[in-house]
């Protein structure tokens, strides 16, 4: 396929020849005899996107679920309507924060949807509510884990960090995961990394049968545990980092997180490690202290960082992959419920793009939006929904929020370019770049490609 008159990074406007899987030539080029041919009209066209932080099994399961909280339901009346819906058997539930209607527990949830079992997963995704008839159906004919919460001797309807435990109980399978992957290639996205830390060889088949029926057409670097093995991985599928989730509550042994990141090390995998809280992250930094770093070992989230620990981050040679949509998201739950001193910490990108940290940007969906043209323009905003802004000394500018996004899946300090003998995974905006960055939100994509192959077409005039 020929590209025509299409605007790249550094302003020129030229063509593209797309052949096989790869970018075969860029310049003034003449079309072969029968090639098609899409007029880009000046638009940009960019490496695809890539969504360096997502869940994709939980956020095929909540498009499936009934919306519990912000900003489709706010209080107490709102969530009473969502769950009334009728129906029978289960009723899931997402996106729960107790600024709704307080932490939920079994009695609650029975008095808004007694004759269904209902389960509600918290904004947070550490923590299930369960009504009266969920815990029975559940408990009929096994014992309950130790993060089912129980006082006076009664179980609470609190489920907290057993979502394996809660798979096996409903007898569950991974869900498809076509509607994820329209969705995300109508935004850009040929790539994401898959960071959940369950992940094992048998969700690596499960990817590998979603690509191979082309419901993920998105290439997938797929994190997860130290058992996850190379020989599990398929076309499209490569190996990530090995995933450590910390729980400031229950923060692991040392010496067993050293040996963690050291097996790692030792398989030639990188660590990717959660570090949503200060302690998380002073933990996190000790480990990598005393275990060594290797390039490609990484922070999720770094949601708050002190100067410290950003000058560590960056002399351990560590990367960071960040949310910035969240302060758009959760902007003003945050000045509500962070300490003040600390909201200017949180989710920061300036400190550490001028601390020379590689720094890229990931959705975190089902637990943030999936647009990833809405997180570079909180990026650049740092407004929160109220139009309050949270650290604005931390915004960057419209072309380093999109780097963000063109960041080398497993090289985040490097950018990808539109060059000969690159894969041809490319995204076609409906605007030239003059004209996107005034307005990232609302740009339009007209067009991506993976290896070559459209999976995404919104183009009025069709190729001929």
């Amino acid at each position: 396929m020929l590209i025509r008159n299409a605007e790249l990074e550094n302003g020129t406007v030229c063509d593209i020849r797309i052949d096989g899987d790869h970018i075969g030539e860029v310049g003034p080029l003449t079309m072969r005899p029968g090639e098609p041919v899409i007029d880009a009209g000046g638009a940009l066209l960019l490496p695809g996107l890539h969504d360096h932080h997502i869940h994709v099994a939980a956020t095929a399961a909540g498009l499936a679920s009934v919306p519990c909280g912000p900003p489709d339901v706010t209080d107490a009346e709102a969530l009473a309507a969502a769950l009334g819906r009728s129906g029978g058997g289960w009723l899931r539930g997402v996106g729960y924060h107790e600024s709704v209607a307080g932490m939920l527990d079994a009695g609650s949830l029975d008095a808004i949807a007694p004759d269904r079992p209902v389960r509600i997963q918290h904004r947070s995704g550490r923590m299930w509510f369960l009504n009266s008839a969920a815990l029975d159906l559940l408990l009929a004919d096994r014992d309950a884990p130790p993060g089912m919460e129980r006082e006076a001797g009664r179980f609470t309807g609190r489920l907290f960090d057993e979502d394996g435990w809660l798979r096996a109980a409903l007898g569950a399978q991974p869900p498809r995961f076509a509607q994820v992957g329209a969705m995300l290639a109508a935004r850009g996205v040929t790539g994401l990394t898959e960071i959940s830390p369950a992940n094992d060889d048998a969700m690596a088949r499960h990817f590998a049968a979603e690509r191979a029926h082309d419901a993920l057409p998105q290439k997938v670097l797929l994190a997860g545990k130290l058992e996850l093995a190379q020989a599990a991985m398929a076309r499209g599928i490569t190996l990530g980092p090995a995933k450590l989730h910390l729980h400031e509550a229950d923060l692991p042994d040392f010496d067993a997180a050293l040996a963690f990141m050291r097996t790692a090390h030792d398989q030639g995998r990188v660590v990717a490690v959660h570090c949503a809280t200060e302690v998380e992250l002073v933990f996190t930094l000790a480990a990598f202290g005393a275990a060594g770093t290797i390039p490609g070992d990484r922070i999720e989230h770094a949601s708050v960082s002190p100067d410290t620990a950003v000058a560590e981050i960056a002399r351990l040679g560590l990367a960071v992959v960040s949310q910035p949509h969240f302060v758009a998201e959760r902007g003003d739950a945050y000045r509500a419920d962070v300490d003040p001193r600390d909201q200017p910490l949180l989710y920061r990108l300036r400190a550490f793009h001028d601390a020379g940290v590689p720094l890229a940007g990931g959705s975190d969906a089902p637990y943030g939006g999936t647009d990833p043209w809405a997180a570079m323009a909180a990026a650049v905003s740092r407004q929160t929904p109220s139009g309050a802004m949270i650290g604005p000394n931390e915004a960057l500018t419209p072309e380093e929020a999109l780097g963000l996004y063109l960041a080398a899946p497993q090289a985040l300090g490097e950018r990808r370019r539109i060059t000969p003998g690159a894969p041809a995974d490319l995204c076609m905006l409906d605007r030239p770049w003059a004209a996107a960055r005034e307005d990232l939100a609302s740009v339009g994509v007209r067009a991506s490609w993976v290896d070559g192959r459209q999976i995404f077409d919104s183009v009025d005039q069709a190729p001929v």
